[in-house]
């Protein structure tokens, strides 16, 4: 059954063939993990059709190639990978990269199949030459691709194959459409890599494997997830092999229902292993650059990070994992044992990428953070419950808000009380009704988006200065066009200033 687009979604359709309108004919779209890129080739595939076109859909794992497949019910098409029988007169079809690479170009034994639009999924992965030798064959097709980190494995922008990039909302704003969860970041340690040597613009995995994986850090993981991950379903990101099986043991040896999966793992054995910890046989599965790309679970609530990199892209593909929303998921929790939060952010900050292949991808938000501007606001530890939190702001978990420092006087939002004999301020009864209905109204805003709790809190402080009172709940009220129109300034404000840095 075809889905129902998302507005962004028909947005960034349009978009493509007004650029393929306009004589692009290689285009990338950026879409953050679960905002939907394979619905969104959906479309763009079943308009090629209208137009006479026939397709090609290139992805380099088996899941991808099955969720395709999937999502184009309705729409024929053969699949070219081994298992599966050849349908070759279809006019759409969804092929393995390594399949097609091996029987139509190094063996000769199949006919590449013909293509108006060639889509690649994953496409960050697009300068390989397996992903070349094949593009080479469609001169005169249009190329798209997708991905949520469009840059190669040291940052650089794929400029040398792509000429124009369409974004989607970053993860920001698809958490504040409710699209998204946020994610609850707690960073117990940022491991000592001093002397671990780069390569590829990553550090050498043998000698990351070595500093990791050492017994107290894999005990130190299992724990914090006693402590801060709350029993969820929960995947951990390792360095190698080796890291993957000792945290499974020790995982193990506390009574935690934990397996692990790796590349030598057969196909078979891994899908049993993800049913296991769909289905809640199994609270905990550990991976070495397994479960990266091509793998979604909406219920996974909890992602740990054992696993350092310097790279933007397999951060936020291993972030992207757990963002999906399921019912009753707040949020997704991560535990950072990796310190790749204090070196590149948060999941949720905007990302400027870049097509140009001289350029890397860069974090504004988090650059003004770290030091970039000497005294800005850097990522800490919330004192009261242990999350990361941004220097100077209020917790987003728990709502904590250090005491400041005596500075120049500001204006900001809010409303005078009456003064008393006492001279100290207090609100009339008409100001109390009023905050009274904002508290409710909000909480409709909240109920209506799914936010939790402690967005209401925040919302009510930034309007009267003043968090509500402990001992008020919120009676949830239907939200009056004054309190849409600003929270949704409140909204545009913030985007804003995340954007500019």
């Amino acid at each position: 059954m075809n889905e129902v687009l998302r507005p962004y979604q028909v947005e960034v359709v349009a978009e493509f063939w007004r650029a393929v309108d306009a004589g692009q004919r290689r285009i990338i779209l950026v879409a953050p993990t679960a905002s939907g890129k394979t619905v969104i080739a959906r479309a763009i595939v079943e308009e090629a059709r209208h137009k006479g076109l026939s397709s090609l859909f290139l992805a380099h794992r088996r899941e991808i190639i099955t969720q395709t497949s999937n999502k184009l019910c309705g729409i024929p098409h053969g699949i070219i990978r081994p298992g599966d029988q050849p349908r070759p007169l279809e006019p759409v079809q969804v092929a393995s990269v390594q399949t097609l690479h091996r029987r139509a170009i190094k063996a000769d034994t199949l006919e590449l199949p013909e293509a108006g639009l060639v889509i690649v999924d994953e496409c960050h992965h697009v300068v390989a030459k397996s992903y070349r030798s094949i593009l080479e064959r469609y001169p005169n097709a249009i190329l798209l691709g997708l991905t949520a980190t469009p840059c190669r494995g040291d940052g650089r922008g794929l400029g040398s194959v792509f000429q124009k990039m369409i974004q989607c909302p970053q993860v920001g704003e698809l958490v504040a459409r409710g699209y998204l969860v946020p994610t609850r970041v707690y960073a117990p340690i940022d491991p000592d890599l001093r002397g671990v040597h780069l390569r590829h613009g990553d550090y050498v995995e043998s000698e990351l494997a070595g500093r990791m994986d050492q017994p107290q850090l894999v005990g130190d993981i299992v724990t914090h997830w006693f402590k801060f991950g709350e029993r969820r379903k929960t995947v951990c990101f390792a360095t190698d092999v080796r890291h993957s099986i000792h945290i499974r043991d020790e995982f193990a040896s506390a009574g935690v229902r934990a397996e692990h999966i790796d590349g030598g793992t057969p196909m078979a054995e891994r899908d049993a292993t993800l049913g296991r910890l769909a289905c809640g046989e199994v609270d905990l599965v550990t991976n070495c650059m397994v479960l990266t790309e091509g793998w979604d679970m909406p219920a996974l609530g909890c992602l740990i990070l054992a696993r350092p990199t310097k790279q933007m892209g397999l951060y936020r593909q291993m972030i992207g994992r757990g963002l999906r929303p399921a019912p009753d998921k707040a949020n997704c929790i991560v535990l950072d044992h990796s310190g790749a939060t204090f070196r590149l952010g948060f999941a949720e900050d905007f990302i400027d990428w870049t097509l140009d292949p001289d350029l890397h991808a860069d974090n504004p938000t988090h650059a003004a953070r770290g030091g970039d501007f000497p005294g800005g606001p850097k990522i800490a530890e919330c004192p009261e419950c242990g999350a990361a939190r941004v220097g100077g702001m209020a917790c987003l978990n728990c709502g904590y808000l250090p005491a400041r420092s005596p500075r120049a006087v500001e204006v900001g939002d809010g409303d005078l009380g009456l003064v008393d004999a006492s001279r100290r301020a207090r609100s009339d009864p008409v100001d109390l009704r009023i905050r009274d209905e904002w508290h409710g109204m909000l909480a409709g805003i909240a109920a209506e988006r799914g936010y939790k709790p402690g967005w209401v809190a925040h919302q009510y402080h930034t309007r009267f200065g003043e968090w509500p009172p402990r001992t008020a709940e919120a009676v949830v009220r239907e939200p009056s066009v004054e309190v849409r129109r600003w929270v949704k300034s409140r909204m545009i404000a913030f985007a804003r200033r995340r954007k500019s840095g």
